[in-house]
This record gives C-alpha cells, sequence and structure tokens, in this order.
C-alpha cells in the first residue's frame, strides 16, 4: 500500500447487516469498486463490502463501497 492511499478494510456480515440497516439501504445501493482496483486488500471477491477510512486535517471519514 501507498503512504498517501487511503485505509481500504473488508468488513465482516454482520458490520454489512448493521451499516445498511443504519442507512436503510441494500448492497445493490452501495457505491461500486472494482475487483481489479489495486487498493483492495487480499482475498476480496464479489459482492464484499470494503471501507475506506480518509483523513483530512484532523478528521478521518469513512466511505463505503460494493466490490463488483
Amino acid at each position: 500500500m501507498h503512504a498517501l492511499q487511503p485505509k481500504h478494510t473488508k468488513i465482516k456480515k454482520d458490520e454489512v447487516n448493521e451499516l445498511l440497516e443504519k442507512f436503510n439501504v441494500s448492497t445493490y445501493q452501495l457505491p461500486k469498486i472494482s475487483i481489479t482496483d489495486p487498493g483492495l486488500p487480499e482475498g476480496c471477491s464479489k459482492g464484499d463490502v470494503i471501507k475506506i477510512e480518509r483523513k483530512f486535517e484532523e478528521k478521518t471519514f469513512m466511505y463505503y463501497r460494493v466490490v463488483v
């Protein structure tokens, strides 16, 4: 992983369910990320949900993507 690349983490199924319930969405409504994206952690497969942590100044922002 490059030093400037945001942290990508595969989240567990129970965390995915909590996320979907919290935002009242389904997985197909989440933004997409390609399976060939070099930032993905090892062992990702289609349908997995990835949490991306981007730091801006003193704050950390969380983004979620589904692997397609």
